[in-house]
């Protein structure tokens, strides 16, 4: 009892004791943030070598039309297709991550497609990622666009 609440208090005192003792620091946070940028970057560029190497086997992806992939190859494939389908500069802004655990962390984003005649799609995305070794993965993405 006494020690939960010594970490309680420590906690509430030096929140920076609460990243360490969970295992996520900084550069944990860092990386998750590169690894969106990556992913906005090999989405762009269609760049099917980078998408397959920031993503699990397993990933599993929905996307705002309500169509799901599953693994590696549907999804890379599915994101391909949409990126030749809907061509434009994609921004995405992480607002915050969440950590489930010290190897698994949810980032939101806001997902903006810039097209050449002006207009922006705006969307929201959740990407679940998870740590394998020293690198963060994509394991699942989910896309939804707002009600109008």
């Amino acid at each position: 009892m006494y020690l939960s609440k010594v970490f309680i208090i420590a906690v509430l005192l030096f929140p920076g004791v609460a990243t360490h003792v969970h295992g996520q620091d900084m550069e944990d946070g860092k990386a998750i943030l590169g690894l969106v940028a990556s992913y906005a970057k090999a989405r762009e560029s269609i760049d099917t070598v980078m998408l397959r190497y920031i993503v699990t086997e397993d990933i599993d992806q929905l996307v705002s039309n309500g169509e799901w992939r599953h693994g590696v190859e549907a999804a890379v494939k599915g994101m391909a297709e949409s990126s030749r389908s809907n061509p434009g500069d994609r921004v995405l802004k992480v607002e915050r991550v969440r950590y489930v655990k010290e190897d698994v962390a949810i980032a939101d984003a806001r997902y903006t497609i810039k097209k050449d005649d002006g207009t922006e799609r705006k969307m929201w995305s959740s990407f679940i990622t998870v740590k394998k070794g020293k690198q963060w993965k994509i394991a699942a993405i989910r896309n939804m666009k707002p009600a109008e």
